[in-house]
């Protein structure tokens, strides 16, 4: 079967935090999770160039917006292959190939669902869409609580309004699955209360002369969710004359993407395909915000984390552990340095680490490195453990599989303390130290399986390890932070 996931995009205005860490190692673990069953995979990500917050962050860093999106983009690329992110594609919104392939879909959209008027609204450049009245908070942007822009000028607008029972429809059934549950009430919601058209374009003054321009119209460009959202269709060659990619895997399987920018994707996207007659995906998967020290990340607070520091100072692995197992998945999660530091010593350092030495110091000192044979009576022992996280995986519950991968971590650990091997050698009891040890080698290659998406390096280094004929002692995995 084929499995095809995306991120959202984030805007290169800015660097990336610790926000954007969290959505590209939660996908990469569903991209590993189904490469490791079999599934012809291709896992997307990228950024979004084509908007106003970038025009404006390079004006104010005396670049152009070229130079700042090359820059920026460049360090998002980077996050991803620190992270050890197993992405097929990274798209770049600036590409050629992207414009024409947005420029593809507007075309394919039906003459009726896209005309021009004159409008006048509340526009929040945060998030580069506007306002009615009703979704406001205290007056203020909804997501950014910063007050709108009044902006007032002839643009393309599309017909959401005639896909509201369409759309109403596909979620209602499933044929648009929406998890978690409660998001996915909240998109209905949304929905019930009806759907008003949207702005597709901008004039080309307001877009600072950058963007994907309008088809047959030079004065207009593209508004930048129209293009951005077309890039997991343009990333498979859609508008281009190699769509070979498109035919393979469209559509998505899932769209990962944080809960800010659920309505563009639950409800904008899928019209804008069924107006094109492309098939809409099959399911959203949306995650909450990642807060620091229990406030929301701000420049003018100066809590923004950066996770290339956090790397530095404590490894990939660890970063993408405490992000997998301290943030829920399916909602907001705190970070905290302590937090984070507790959590290595406890789960990695004590916990795995000193497992993983343990055992291989034992068979190596007890019994020459020879791994001895295990054959157990009982065939649910340790693999109805490793199912129940697979399973979890699948339903997108990482905290909760990587909680149920350390209930085998530590009961691996009682083992030893109970059955306490280095009594059993100083007898001469060699058949039960055998078993027990045998045990214990099955039992750790059952927690390098269940850790493989979650901690790829981690994982491939016990399965190498551990499959050697004579195996040594392996040295600490994650040395404790004093």
């Amino acid at each position: 079967m084929k499995f095809y996931l995306t991120t959202a995009i984030p805007y290169v205005n800015a660097q990336p935090h610790i926000g954007h860490a969290l959505e590209l190692v939660q996908a990469d673990v569903m991209a590993r999770y189904h490469r490791i069953i079999g599934d012809d995979t291709y896992f997307l990500s990228g950024v979004d160039e084509n908007s106003t917050k970038n025009v404006r962050a390079a004006a104010a860093a005396q670049l152009t917006t070229q130079q700042l999106c090359d820059r920026n983009a460049a360090l998002f690329q980077r996050l991803a292959e620190t992270l050890q992110v197993s992405l097929d594609q990274f798209i770049r919104t600036s590409s050629p190939a992207h414009h024409l392939g947005a420029q593809a879909l507007w075309q394919a959209c039906r003459p009726e669902d896209i005309y021009r008027k004159h409008y006048r609204g509340l526009y929040c450049v945060g998030c580069e869409a506007f306002y009615a009245d009703k979704d406001l908070i205290d007056g203020k942007c909804p997501e950014h609580f910063v007050s709108l822009e009044i902006v007032e000028e002839d643009n393309y607008f599309f017909k959401l309004s005639n896909y509201q029972a369409t759309l109403l429809r596909l979620v209602e059934s499933g044929a648009i699955q929406i998890v978690p549950k409660f998001r996915r009430n909240e998109v209905l919601a949304f929905i019930r209360r009806g759907l008003e058209d949207f702005s597709i374009s901008r004039s080309r003054q307001r877009a600072g002369d950058w963007g994907v321009p309008v088809p047959n119209d030079p004065d207009q460009m593209m508004y930048v969710w129209f293009d951005a959202l077309s890039n997991y269709i343009t990333a498979l060659g859609y508008g281009s004359n190699n769509a070979t990619a498109f035919d393979q895997y469209w559509p998505a399987d899932v769209h990962m993407i944080g809960k800010g920018i659920s309505r563009f994707h639950a409800m904008y996207w899928p019209a804008m395909l069924l107006s094109a007659g492309i098939a809409v995906p099959k399911s959203i998967f949306i995650h909450g915000y990642v807060s620091v020290d229990g406030k929301k990340m701000s420049k003018s607070l100066g809590n923004v984390v950066d996770p290339f520091t956090l790397v530095h100072n404590y490894g990939s692995e660890a970063v993408r552990y405490y992000l997998l197992r301290e943030i829920p998945a399916m909602d907001d999660g705190d970070f905290s340095e302590d937090r984070f530091v507790e959590k290595y010593n406890a789960d990695l350092a004590n916990d795995l680490g000193n497992l993983i030495s343990r055992v291989s110091n034992m068979v190596e000192r007890y019994l020459a490195g020879v791994v001895p044979a295990y054959a157990s009576d009982d065939d649910n022992e340790v693999t109805s453990p490793l199912e129940e996280v697979q399973l979890l995986t699948s339903q997108y519950r990482f905290n909760e599989a990587l909680e149920k991968t350390w209930v085998i971590i530590r009961r691996a650990n009682k083992m030893v303390d109970d059955e306490k091997p280095w009594e059993l050698y100083a007898v001469s009891n060699v058949d039960k130290l055998q078993t027990v040890l045998g045990k214990l080698v099955v039992m750790i290659q059952d927690i390098a399986l269940a850790l493989e998406p979650f901690l790829p390096s981690t994982a491939a280094v016990i399965q190498q390890h551990f499959s050697q004929a004579i195996l040594a002692k392996l040295p600490p995995l994650f040395p404790r932070i004093l």
